[in-house]
């Protein structure tokens, strides 16, 4: 079973409008709400894995009230709070009771160029043999769940669950978010571009020549039958 975030190829949500002219950010706090997230993120208690599978947990009802950044900001505070760096009593104040031991972790005005230069690579050095090369045909999981946590992160999305598609390249090996969101380690694994046709993927599509990618992990995929 999937979570109300899974909504991709749902039917009847309409079309995303698109304005070229809009600024990056449409509100001031739009990018704080991004600029804290990322400073939190620094202090180093969780992976970006687990910070997406907060999102995914927000409850059904706020989902889908909350614009994008209020569900940034409201995962962050669940982060913090589960992981015990506030408390639900300094949230509610605005400030902390003290000066947090991760202070020493605080991520300065004069770091944040590099940091946000180096980013956040995912590929690793990996004992893992890609099993698939350009050109196999596959299948992808079904149904598309995390299968090492009941519940718990993937990337596989519903839509793309159970559909044959073609490996465009392969990536070498990346962490492998389903356990990493989860504190049981990078497990490694091959990365594939996957071609799928838009028919295979939603029954009908604007040209029967139209082509969907994924970026899939090599675990949700089968050879083709």
């Amino acid at each position: 079973m999937t979570r109300v975030h899974d909504m991709g190829g749902r039917w009847g949500d309409g079309a995303i409008p698109v304005n070229p002219d809009e600024p990056v950010f449409k509100e001031a706090w739009h990018a704080r709400a991004l600029a804290v997230t990322l400073a939190a993120g620094g202090l180093g208690q969780w992976t970006l894995d687990a910070s997406r599978h907060a999102r995914e947990l927000l409850g059904t009802m706020d989902y889908t009230r909350f614009s994008y950044y209020e569900k940034w900001l409201a995962a962050l505070a669940d982060l913090l709070v589960a992981r015990g760096i506030v408390t639900r009593a300094e949230l509610a104040a605005g400030q902390g009771d003290g000066i947090s031991p991760l202070a020493p972790r605080r991520l300065t005005a004069d770091a944040v160029p590099a940091v946000l230069a180096r980013g956040g690579p995912t590929d690793r050095a990996s004992a893992a043999t890609p099993r698939f090369a350009a050109g196999d045909r596959v299948i992808t999981r079904r149904p598309a769940r995390n299968i090492h946590v009941a519940g718990g992160h993937t990337r596989l999305p519903a839509y793309a669950a159970g559909v044959p598609g073609t490996i465009l390249s392969c990536h070498g090996a990346h962490v492998f978010p389903d356990t990493n969101a989860h504190g049981l380690g990078e497990a490694p694994e091959p990365l594939y571009t996957i071609v799928f046709r838009a028919t295979d993927l939603w029954g009908s599509a604007e040209n029967p020549r139209d082509e969907v990618t994924a970026d899939l992990w090599q675990s949700y995929l089968d050879p083709a039958p």
